[in-house]
């Protein structure tokens, strides 16, 4: 066997994948993660019990607090981030939530980008004006973003590539803002996934996922993860086990099986992403493509400065009008054979969805607009079946 090297250069994402955080030493060792599937560990001697009491161990207690196999996961997304340290949660949803309460208080305001998944939207829109958080949206571009400051202003929440328009914010210059001023960095990467951007190298504090898609890629887990600084993670950490938003153990282990093949997937999806997105473009019914890889998405050079490559998720209008242009939508996506019409993403299999009907769905017209959603808007999430394949199916189901 090769020995590794002891070049100074971080490991290559499908190396950090397979192998952080577990033990392959010694004879009859599992290849395999195990699955802790306990709710509780048991003590030593009261002496541990004790220890635990005052923060003096790190020992197993319940797995609602700490778990091996969830330990694995987490060290592997840390790795994949270039992290301090990482903690996973049992959605996307969970991470998010967790992250912003772990920082915010009554009276406190957050910035954050208007366009960004349904879900994130309406937890910043609905939930946290509850608890006296005051939230203020900016555009992707960060245009004005200064008048939005007050001396009340704790958070920057931005994502990108955005959900399900594709714009792209410029990390660099968001997380400049964010230190300028003292905020907390906080980004969404799940449509970019580590392979394609890591946005702690760019200055952000913290990256937040939707574990559920690009990291586990099977349609099968919900999970989230966070990472970030090992101080910041703690108080994630601490908040999502008091909320009660602790990952399963089998859900871990599903998701450290997912990200074994993180790398060479998202990498064939670029690839099988590029064609699809080229063939839309070109068709005579497809007003607009947002995909950024093309060179006509307003947002290119950025991605070409920003991403690895442009990854597998874009979306498509139809032309006409609204009515017209919703109607072509929905004939389309009840046409279509080899992709499937299901929410999500990031899966081996190629999906569409109406954004109107599922992300971004109870969004009044104005903030539909304001996300970048239009009625004859269709996302498309690439999977891993055969390029010409997937044309072929949107080429009969536009006929």
């Amino acid at each position: 066997m090769r020995k590794p090297s002891k070049a100074k250069r971080p490991f290559g994402d499908a190396t950090l994948a397979n192998h952080v955080g577990e033990k392959r030493t010694g004879v009859g060792v599992p290849v395999g993660v195990p699955i802790a599937r306990t709710s509780n560990f048991t003590f030593e001697s009261t002496e541990t019990m004790k220890l635990l009491a005052e923060g003096k161990t790190s020992a197993y207690i319940y797995t609602r607090n700490g778990n091996p196999t969830l330990d694995v996961a987490e060290k592997k997304i840390a790795a994949l981030e270039r992290a301090e340290a990482a903690v996973v949660a049992a959605s996307g949803s969970a991470a998010i939530s967790g992250a912003l309460l772990s920082v915010l208080r009554a009276g406190d305001e957050v910035i954050a980008t208007r366009q960004i998944y349904g879900g994130s939207y309406r937890l910043l829109r609905d939930f946290l004006p509850k608890f006296a958080v005051t939230v203020r949206f900016v555009e992707a571009d960060l245009a004005g973003i200064e008048r939005l400051v007050t001396p009340r202003t704790k958070v920057l929440y931005v994502e990108t590539p955005t959900n399900p328009a594709l714009r792209l914010v410029d990390l660099r210059k968001a997380a400049a803002f964010a230190k300028e001023w003292g905020l907390v960095s906080m980004v969404d990467n799940t449509f970019a996934s580590p392979v394609l951007q890591k946005p702690l190298e760019l200055g952000f504090d913290l990256v937040l996922h939707s574990g559920s898609k690009y990291l586990s890629g099977h349609s099968d887990v919900i999970a989230g993860a966070a990472a970030g600084g090992a101080e910041l993670i703690r108080h994630v950490k601490h908040t999502i086990v008091e909320l009660g938003g602790t990952m399963d153990p089998e859900a871990a282990f599903l998701l450290i099986r997912g990200m074994k093949t993180l790398e060479v997937r998202v990498e064939r999806q670029c690839e099988t992403a590029m064609k699809v997105a080229s063939f839309l473009e070109r068709h005579p019914k497809v007003a607009r493509v947002h995909y950024p890889g093309l060179p006509s998405h307003p947002d290119h050079a950025l991605a070409k400065r920003q991403m690895g490559r442009f990854g597998a998720m874009m979306a498509f209008e139809f032309k006409g009008s609204p009515k017209a242009g919703l109607a072509a939508a929905r004939r389309f996506c009840d046409r279509v054979q080899l992709f499937l019409l299901a929410a999500s993403l990031g899966g081996t299999e190629s999906l569409v969805v109406l954004p109107i009907y599922t992300s971004h769905v109870n969004m009044s017209p104005e903030e539909l607009r304001g996300a970048g959603v239009q009625p004859s808007t269709v996302r498309v999430s690439v999977g891993l079946e055969d390029p010409e394949d997937l044309i072929a199916d949107l080429r009969q189901a536009l006929a």
